[in-house]
């Protein structure tokens, strides 16, 4: 099929609901996708950080297409051997206690809703149900996680949505204007994706860490866009030297197939039981297969050392280029703010030369796969200056 024979289909039969670049994927191999012209495109999107081991990781790949050989689906009420194992790996790697796992990052925070809910009705008392999220945060499409997101703009035309959330500056005084009597959790992404790739204070996150603890409250971090090794740790909040209640985690987690995970410490480990929560496809063997191999990878410290180096490397670069105002954001997620041009078209400019790259409010948003290799990277840099240089006053 041609492009335009591919853009006629999705025209006649699917909802318009994204903003495609006019760019149709079929095939790619670490940090270098092929579209369906055979026109090469360096990657700095990973699919919105999910592809984390990059298109076709021959390990992955065989992991995965072993796994659809053998057993493709069985539901939760029976044992799966690859799902436990992947349980076992997340929670080493991530220092949690308990693992839930969904198919996506809304799911995961769905979970995490739950958790914190019943938490609160069960050891704090019944009406302490309602949860402080923070003004310019993101943590989902549905009606739920809607309703968590800080941002007014993602709850117009979805109301009425879910009761029992604030909204808080990321400032302690304000969080604590917002926690109440009937307050059971704060949750936070450690670094706001979608709402421009801002970083929390460290000196915040820790206070904030303590307050929780005091109060006897959950900490949340929502780790579906941090997480994984995306900013050079397994998870964020482990550069900030903290250990949160509850942790979500999704996209690149088996990099390329739908996983979400709900993690928990110890004291929180039995709040849900069963009965209380569950998913068909949750935890389903061949994600977990490609899982496993992400995680395994990810486990040696030389993997998050390179993922540290590359992210430098790349922000070095950006801040040097001519044409970016401010750089922002940890290891290999990153916010680069343009002097001139909306993000939104030199992202189209950028893909017409043979970049993908992605936008969040007013900067271009890079989360590349973390295995690219210096050369992929130059060259996408290469592509992204050209751009630049067309939009000069």
């Amino acid at each position: 099929m041609t492009f335009e024979e591919i853009e006629q289909q999705e025209q006649r039969n699917m909802m318009p609901v994204f903003s495609r670049f006019p760019v149709a994927l079929v095939s790619g191999k670490g940090a270098t996708a092929v579209g369906v012209d055979g026109k090469e495109y360096v990657d700095f999107t990973a699919g919105i950080g999910v592809n984390s081991l990059g298109y076709c990781d021959p390990e992955w790949s065989a992991a995965v297409a072993g796994q659809a050989s053998a057993i493709q689906h069985l539901s939760n009420l029976y044992y799966s051997p690859v799902q436990t194992a992947a349980a076992e790996k997340l929670c080493e790697l991530s220092g949690m206690s308990k693992v839930f796992f969904a198919n996506s990052g809304a799911e995961a925070n769905e979970c995490a809703v739950k958790l914190a809910r019943k938490y609160g009705r069960d050891f704090l008392g019944s009406s302490c149900t309602e949860i402080v999220t923070l003004k310019n945060s993101f943590h989902g499409r549905t009606v739920t996680t809607l309703a968590a997101t800080g941002q007014d703009e993602f709850h117009a035309c979805f109301t009425p949505l879910t009761s029992g959330f604030s909204y808080a500056e990321p400032n302690m005084e304000s969080v604590k204007s917002a926690v109440t009597e009937k307050t059971c959790a704060v949750l936070l992404e450690l670094i706001q994706g979608e709402g421009g790739v801002v970083p929390m204070p460290e000196p915040f996150v820790k206070e904030l860490r303590a307050f929780c603890t005091e109060k006897k409250i959950l900490l949340m971090v929502d780790e579906v866009q941090t997480g994984v090794g995306r900013t050079g740790a397994f998870y964020c909040y482990q550069n900030y030297g903290i250990l949160p209640d509850v942790v979500t985690s999704a996209k690149g987690i088996a990099s390329g197939l739908p996983l979400g995970a709900c993690l928990c410490a110890e004291p929180f480990a039995n709040v849900l039981g069963p009965g209380t929560h569950g998913s068909t496809f949750g935890g389903n063997p061949v994600a977990c297969a490609g899982a496993l191999v992400v995680l395994r990878r990810l486990a040696s410290p030389e993997f998050l050392s390179g993922v540290k180096a590359k992210g430098k490397y790349l922000s070095e670069k950006l801040a040097e280029m001519p044409g970016i105002a401010c750089v922002r954001g940890m290891g290999m997620m990153i916010g680069a703010k343009p002097s001139h041009g909306a993000p939104g078209e030199i992202a189209g400019r950028c893909a017409e030369r043979g970049l993908l790259i992605l936008t969040a409010k007013d900067v271009l948003r890079l989360l590349p796969p973390l295995v690219i290799t210096k050369e992929e990277a130059d060259r996408g840099l290469a592509i992204l200056r050209e751009v630049l240089d067309t939009f000069k006053s």
